[in-house]
Formats: structure tokens, C-alpha cells, sequence
């Protein structure tokens, strides 16, 4: 049964229509992927799905049961909202039902609040917060609920996002770009929850692990027409590319019977020149622009070869910290040419930092950091630190020179170069700041490569891109001769580009030898190694390993707390109106009774399991 319809949908930006005539359906528990390249519309489809944006034409319908929730790119919210306060700010009726019952037990309004509590209660929507709570640990924040989201740090912020979302248990989830700013953890935290609930999900990601084992229908944007593929990614990729060979050998016969016929004119009386005049104008025509199709086709990413000194890059026993926190200490390592090093940790754990130690915009606390003579950064960060918006795209570009030489040796100007690497020539005097985010990092890219360096720096370097542009780069980098440094939280992104791992956790730096996949791997084998010692390690006499409550039974019985004292209120009320005599906004007699032997029963349940963890914490 579909949960969304989509019907005849269009919508036009600026004049550029961006997506027409889409037809599409999600069934109850299916999870769509939706790629295509950076600037085609998908956030804005996944706008108009929500109904945040207005399609031009068309209709969006979803089941009137199903509860929607939306995950933006941006976390926005007002200043001074908290952690707690920011659970609120998304609209959503369980939400509206809880905010409701505590106006009105402020307000004194009894009938309305033990209605509402009464629908509370039916619904179990008191554990929508219990669950906020419980993710946002899950997630790494380690935050009181009182901390202001403004203290938070971007990836702090977009972890409370997604903890909103899925404490909401909506029937139909739309995630716009969830994965950047993540760490490794937390993005496998949400492909586990994915991969688990019976939501419905449509997800606009790069994140290509994501689009594998999450996705059972993938949904393409190309040239403003959604093709449905059903299957996973790999499955999508295959038939992919056995439709650009079917458009390509199609491009070749139609290219081939122009070419033939424009000759077949040119050969014929000249009594025809004239008559034929305009065909063979439309023919040439035709010709030129399947020869610009073909042309216009991404440029492979390329530098020219920068020969690396017999020095390229020695660490020796470096630390650094902050706020009196020691992010790492001790670490040394000395490259050697062709070193592609993939770099790993928690959000916080200093991997920027790292980065920028290396490519000396900061100095380690303790240590030392000796650069080569002929080591030539090329430093991609992951805010664009060098990204100037107030100037045009073409100006941008200049600065790094008027001539750019790429990696077969070719010489063009900065025009030519930016028109090679999809920028056409109506983006040039574009200002930096109104491209979108992923031109943006396109571009960022694209100047970091045409100063030819010969060891790269990537921070973060898959947010914001589309999975074309990532493809292109993996292959960039793998050919690239020189050493790397890549941040990454792509995890198929690591185990293409990269050779080895330096993993940051506990104030360390421990190289890995191996890529991603590689080293998850051994963490599993390590994890389940443990488990089977264990038995072998215990003493003698039986005795539990682990004592007192587990974090979610201390979230339970937080939250048992604040239920029975809720509820020994409302016997309270109900015993005094029973004195009182008569019937109160309580409701008749017959209603209050039978109110009042239900809340009794749920009190004194909720109570026995209260004893049994308060029990257990004093063990």
C-alpha cells in the first residue's frame, strides 16, 4: 500500500526548470535513495514532498494516518533555544499534544490536562522525550538538556537533528544530506536504525554504503526526469551502465546518418543548393550539438606532477590540546612517497586539528613537524577556510593564475579550465557566495588540484559533493603520485583511496594497516574474541559482572519517577472530588470512578517496576 504519491510534480527556480512530469509512488517500509548531480533539485523535491516548498505543478498526496518528518540539511533554531527546547521546534502532533498537557498543568486547567495525559498515556508518547534523551547519548552528546544548541558544535547539532527525528517513530522519514558533519559511528548508528524500522524512508545522500545496504528502490534525477531503479545501489549502478551504453552507441547512429545525409546533400545538382539550403543548416546544426553533448561530459580531475625531495614529511612526538583536554600525544610517523593515509575518530577527537598541524596553519603543543623543501600542500578543508565569496567565480580562479597547466601538460586560461570542470561560461561572473554548496566545493576542489601540489590534505572532502564528482575524485587520487591525508567519514570513499589508517580515540594516534573495511573488521574479530575469553577470565565463584542499572534502565526509572508523581497527583485530585460530592470538571461520578480504578492499576505497575530498579541500583 504507498504511504506517497507523487503526481505530474514540476517546479522551476530562477527561471531553470528543475525537475517535470514526475510520477512516483513509496510503498509502507520502503526506502528510496535519490541521487543526481549537485544543482539538479533533489533537496528541493524532497521540500516539496514535505510540503515546504510549492510545486508549479502537480500533487503530492500521503496517507492521512501517517506522521511525516523531515531532516533538513541546515539545523536551524531560534537563539537561546536549549537541547530540550530544540525537541519542541518540530511540528509534529505527538509533539503538539505533549507541549499542550504542560500549558495546561501550568495553567491549573485540570479537565484539559488529564485529557491530554490520558491520550499521553494511550499513545506512549511520554517516551518520545525518554528516547531524545536516550539517542542523544547513543549519539556521543554528553550534554545537559538545559546546554543551548548555539554551544553545540555543527556536528553536535545535526546529532540533535537526527536524534529529533527518530524518537519520533514517523511512518515517513525524509533526510536531506544526513550524513555530513557525522562521524563514523553515528552514521553507522543510522543506517542500523534504517535498515531496522518499519518506516518508510526517502533519503538524498552520497553516502554510497548508505544507498547499498539501506535501500530497496533507488530514485535517479537526470536531465529533470526521475527513473525509478528498484534493488540496491550496486543493482542501480549495473543497469546504470548498461543504459549509458545504449544512449551512447544511439548518439553514435544518430551522429553517423546526419553526418551521411549532410554529405548526400553536399553531393547532390546544384539546382538543389537552394532548396536545400535551410535542411543542411539544420543538419550541421544537429551535428554540433551532439559533438558539445559529448563534450560537455565531466573532465577527469588532473595536476601536473610535482617531483617530491628525498624529505617529504617528518612527525616527531607531537601533541596537542585544548581547554585543558589533551585531544592526542606522542605521535610520530615519517612518509614516504606515495603514502595514502585515511584518517578516523569521533566528532572532537582532533582531526582537523591534525590536519592543520600538518599543513602548519598551527603549531603542536609539544613536538615537531619538519616539512621538506619540495612538499607542496594542496589542503582541501572542510570549511572552505580559503574560499573567498565576496569575489566573482572567474576571479577566484585567477588568483591561483591566468594560466593553469593541467596534468597532461596542457596550458589554459582559468576560463577554459573552469569550463573543463562544469562551470560553463554564464557562472563566471557569478559571486562565490550564490553558487550552491556543492559548486561550491566543486570549485574549492578544482583550485586546490590546479596549484599542482604533491601531498594532499582532505578534510571532509565528500560533503556537499554528488557521487559523480566523488567517483572522478577517488580516481584522481589513486593515480595521484604523491602522499595524502584524508578525513573522511565515506566509508566506501576510505577503502578506495587509501592504503593505511591513523585512528584518534583515548588522547592517541594508532596506525592501521589497511583501509576501512579492513579495520572494522578486526575491531569485530577483537570485540568477539573478548566475549569468548570472558568465561575463561571469570572467577571461580559466580558472581555479576556488572552491577547496578544500564543506561536505559536509568532513563526508565528517571522516567517512572516523573510518571508516578504525575499520577499520585491525579488520584489525589480524583480522591478530593469523590469528598467533595457531586460531579466537577473531572467529569460524572461513573467517569471518575472508572478513571480512578484504571489510574490506581497503571500506578501500582508502575510503582512495582519502580522497587524492582531501585533495587537493583543498590546492589
Amino acid at each position: 500500500m504507498n504511504i506517497l504519491s507523487v503526481e505530474n510534480l514540476a517546479k522551476t527556480v530562477k527561471d531553470e526548470p528543475l525537475f517535470e512530469n514526475v510520477y512516483l509512488g513509496l510503498e509502507e517500509g520502503e526506502k528510496a535513495g535519490i541521487v543526481g548531480l549537485n544543482g539538479t533539485g533533489k533537496s528541493t523535491f524532497l521540500r516539496c514532498l514535505a510540503g515546504v516548498a510549492v510545486p508549479d505543478e502537480g500533487k503530492v498526496s500521503i496517507r492521512s494516518d501517517a506522521s511525516l518528518v523531515m531532516l533538513e540539511q541546515a539545523v536551524s533554531f531560534p537563539e537561546g533555544t536549549t537541547l530540550s527546547g530544540f525537541l519542541h521546534l518540530q511540528e509534529n502532533r505527538a509533539l503538539r499534544i505533549l507541549s499542550d498537557y504542560q500549558k495546561a498543568l501550568s495553567d491549573g486547567n485540570e479537565r484539559e490536562y488529564t485529557r491530554l495525559m490520558q491520550i499521553a498515556e494511550k499513545e506512549d508518547l511520554w517516551s518520545i522525550e525518554r528516547e531524545y534523551r536516550a539517542m542523544l547519548t547513543e549519539l556521543g552528546v554528553e550534554e545537559s538538556m538545559d546546554k543551548e544548541m548555539a554551544a553545540l558544535s555543527g556536528g553536535e547539532q545535526k546529532k540533535a537533528a537526527i536524534a529529533r527525528a527518530l524518537a519520533l517513530r514517523p511512518d515517513l522519514l525524509l533526510l536531506d544530506e544526513p550524513t555530513n558533519h557525522l562521524d563514523i559511528r553515528s552514521i553507522e548508528y543510522l543506517e542500523k536504525w534504517i535498515s531496522s524500522s518499519p518506516a518508510a524512508v526517502v533519503i538524498v545522500t552520497h553516502d554510497r554504503s548508505i544507498l547499498d545496504r539501506c535501500c530497496t528502490s533507488i530514485w535517479e534525477l537526470d536531465r529533470r526526469h526521475f527513473h525509478r531503479h528498484p534493488g540496491s545501489f550496486s543493482a542501480y549502478l549495473e543497469r546504470k551502465e548498461e543504459r549509458m551504453r545504449m544512449d551512447e552507441r544511439r548518439e553514435e547512429r544518430i551522429e553517423a546518418i546526419l553526418r551521411r545525409e549532410l554529405e548526400w546533400l553536399k553531393r547532390g545538382p546544384k539546382a538543389r543548393t537552394g532548396k536545400d539550403k535551410g535542411r543542411k543548416d539544420r543538419i550541421s546544426e544537429m551535428l554540433g550539438r551532439e559533438r558539445t553533448r559529448r563534450e560537455e561530459k565531466p573532465r577527469e580531475f588532473s595536476s601536473a606532477e610535482r617531483r617530491l625531495g628525498k624529505k617529504i614529511l617528518e612527525i616527531e612526538g607531537i601533541a596537542k590540546g585544548y581547554g585543558g583536554r589533551t585531544l592526542f600525544s606522542g605521535f610520530s610517523l615519517s612518509f614516504t612517497k606515495g603514502m595514502k593515509l585515511g584518517l578516523i575518530g569521533d566528532n572532537g577527537t582532533g582531526k582537523s586539528t591534525l590536519l592543520d598541524i600538518i599543513a602548519g596553519r598551527i603549531e603542536p603543543d609539544a613536538g615537531t613537524v619538519d616539512r621538506g623543501q619540495n612538499t607542496a600542500f594542496g589542503y582541501y578543508d572542510q570549511l572552505g577556510r580559503d574560499l573567498r565569496s565576496g569575489k566573482t567565480v572567474l576571479e577566484y580562479t585567477e588568483e591561483i593564475g591566468k594560466r593553469i597547466i593541467m596534468g597532461d601538460g596542457e596550458e589554459v586560461s582559468a576560463s577554459r579550465f573552469l569550463e573543463l570542470f562544469g562551470f560553463p561560461v554564464s557562472l563566471h561572473r557569478t559571486p562565490v557566495g550564490l553558487l550552491s554548496g556543492g559548486e561550491r566545493r566543486r570549485l574549492y576542489l578544482i583550485t586546490r588540484l590546479a596549484s599542482n601540489p604533491n601531498f594532499l590534505l582532505f578534510d571532509e572532502p565528500t560533503n556537499d559533493l554528488d557521487i559523480a564528482t566523488m567517483e572522478r575524485l577517488e580516481e584522481y587520487i589513486v593515480s595521484f603520485p604523491g602522499c595524502a591525508v584524508i578525513s573522511s567519514h565515506d566509508r566506501t570513499f576510505l577503502d578506495v583511496t587509501v592504503d593505511m589508517l591513523l585512528v584518534i580515540a583515548d588522547g592517541r594516534i594508532s596506525l592501521f594497516p589497511g583501509n576501512y573495511t579492513e579495520w572494522k573488521e578486526s575491531q569485530e574479530e577483537a570485540a568477539d574474541s573478548r566475549k569468548e575469553e570472558k568465561p575463561k577470565a571469570a572467577p571461580e565463584r559466580p558472581r555479576r559482572e556488572r552491577k547496578g542499572l544500564s543506561f536505559r534502565e536509568r532513563k526508565e526509572k528517571e522516567a517512572l519517577e516523573e510518571e508516578i508523581s504525575t499520577m499520585e497527583l491525579r488520584v489525589k485530585a480524583l480522591e478530593d472530588s469523590f469528598a467533595d460530592g457531586g460531579t466537577t470538571e473531572l467529569g460524572t461520578l461513573q467517569e471518575r470512578t472508572a478513571a480512578y480504578a484504571a489510574l490506581k492499576a497503571a500506578l501500582e505497575e508502575k510503582t512495582v517496576r519502580w522497587m524492582e530498579l531501585e533495587e537493583k541500583a543498590e546492589e
